[in-house]
């Protein structure tokens, strides 16, 4: 039975990934920062709790410990941690870029280097998930500071696939369009950025939590899946190019 750790367990995603894990028999840790949301959740899918805000330098590799405590190894670590900051690059602070590239890209990485360091040690190896953004790669725009620490997300993601491979450590990423959560509500509420928003995508619809916590699940399941960037997007990438 599989140990997994979810970083940003109550959002949207994040908890839709954690009801279909618990569903296949996963043994849950859940980390998030809002811990009232947080010990509901565990409290509902009997899931370990690990608090913490992964703005602090330490709390990936806290809950590494706490999982490997409650249950003696961790073999699959998610990190569905973003933000979404829509501003041109002549309007966006260096408050605003360090924001974004701290809790998008140095969380991802502190979740890359605690993970890492856990399960090349350990018999079996393990799996990395992140989360990333089409925007990363579809060229949308006002979104270049949350494009950029994807799109960095990225490139970490290939190079550690390659670095720790032979140490039977996989590292994937999926690439969501727009999702309908509540991090995203402005955006898609009725109106005509619902509208704009539902014209970039071909399939003519938003996303769902469950549309990518299913292609989450199959990166975190799957064992001959490393190096990879699923685009779970609606067709937006493919309009982007062109097809």
């Amino acid at each position: 039975m599989s140990v997994t750790l979810i970083f940003g367990a109550t959002g949207g995603i994040g908890a839709a990934l954690a009801q279909r894990l618990a569903a296949r028999g996963h043994r849950l840790v859940l980390a998030a920062r809002d811990e009232g949301r947080l010990h509901a959740l565990c409290a509902a899918l009997d899931a370990t709790p690990a608090p913490g805000d992964l703005l602090a330098p330490d709390t990936a590799a806290a809950a590494v410990a706490r999982a490997v405590e409650a249950h003696g190894r961790v073999d699959h670590l998610v990190h569905a941690v973003g933000s979404i900051l829509l501003k041109p690059a002549h309007r966006t602070t260096d408050a605003d870029w360090d924001a974004v590239l701290a809790l998008n890209l140095t969380s991802a990485f502190r979740v890359l280097r605690a993970g890492t360091e856990r399960l090349q040690r350990q018999e079996g190896g393990g799996s990395l998930t992140f989360c990333s953004t089409a925007a990363a790669q579809a060229g949308l725009a006002n979104h270049e500071a949350i494009a950029a620490a994807k799109g960095g997300l990225e490139a970490m993601v290939r190079s550690a696939a390659a670095t720790y491979a032979s140490r039977g450590v996989r590292v994937n990423a999926v690439a969501p369009g727009l999702v309908e959560t509540p991090l995203a509500a402005a955006m898609t509420a009725p109106g005509p950025g619902r509208d704009a928003s539902l014209r970039l995508h071909p399939l003519g619809r938003l996303g769902q939590p469950a549309d990518i916590a299913s292609a989450l699940e199959l990166l975190v399941e799957n064992p001959w899946l490393t190096g990879q960037i699923l685009a779970v997007d609606g067709g937006l990438s493919l309009k982007q190019q062109g097809r």
